[in-house]
């Protein structure tokens, strides 16, 4: 069986981001994992596009007037008493009311992510059509992940690590196409966090012959061509 093909490695990407892959079959993904970047970057999709579920959710305290205006609605016809808005109060204290508002938050982004779960449209099992690279850095640590829709117009770059910018000099991200072609600039990215690169042209006219990505340090976003050697690199493949 070949793992490695596009839609049986994404469907084993989901489920290990996802934490449903256990035993034997973990352990062999995870070797998989260890020599493999296309397995490697397939998984770091998927733990980005889950990655809003872990937003937190400040817990809210709601007013006086709230509890006794949930008291006359719920209890038209009996006044209300200091027992029976004590344990209204119980019932949805701050934390109670925090917790439902994170059971909402979830299953909105759930809907948004994945309304295939529930059936409100056919199971999609594999990332949409996307070019995806992840450059490693001088010592083979993970260090930024790209990613552009097949037909889309924009980059997104997250960093998986800071990368260290000098004063007064710019990080600049290049394209390399296959058998030697000119490297061309893709735009600047930021030394920590995630930007998105707006594109001149779709992804699939800009990659569709770029086989490799790789940053180095210049003096200005406006450099024709990569002024030293990158100090990040990593292979541009097609996810479908």
């Amino acid at each position: 069986m070949n793992l490695l093909h596009p839609p049986r490695l994404d469907a084993l990407a989901r489920d290990y981001a996802l934490g449903t892959m256990t035993g034997g079959a973990r352990r062999r993904f995870e070797q998989l994992l260890r020599h493999s970047r296309a397995a490697e970057m397939a998984v770091l999709a998927w733990q980005e596009r889950l990655a809003t579920l872990a937003a937190p959710v400040l817990p809210l305290t709601p007013r006086d007037q709230v509890w006794a205006g949930l008291e006359q609605r719920l209890f038209p016809a009996v006044a209300a008493t200091p027992s029976r808005l004590s344990w209204w109060r119980t019932l949805l204290s701050g934390r109670s009311v925090g917790g439902v508002l994170a059971g909402v938050l979830l299953a909105a982004v759930v809907l948004r992510e994945q309304p295939g779960w529930i059936g409100l449209e056919p199971v999609q099992e594999s990332l949409p059509a996307s070019y995806v690279g992840l450059l490693h850095d001088r010592g083979g640590k993970p260090t930024l992940l790209a990613s552009s829709r097949r037909h889309g117009r924009a980059l997104t770059v997250k960093m998986l690590q800071p990368l260290a910018v000098p004063s007064g000099s710019v990080a600049v991200l290049w394209a390399l196409p296959k058998e030697g072609g000119a490297p061309f600039a893709v735009g600047a990215v930021p030394a920590n966090g995630s930007a998105t690169l707006a594109l001149p042209d779709s992804a699939e006219k800009l990659f569709f012959g770029v086989s490799r990505l790789g940053v180095s340090l210049e003096p200005g976003p406006g450099s024709a061509r990569p002024s030293g050697e990158f100090v990040l690199s990593g292979d541009c493949v097609k996810l479908w």
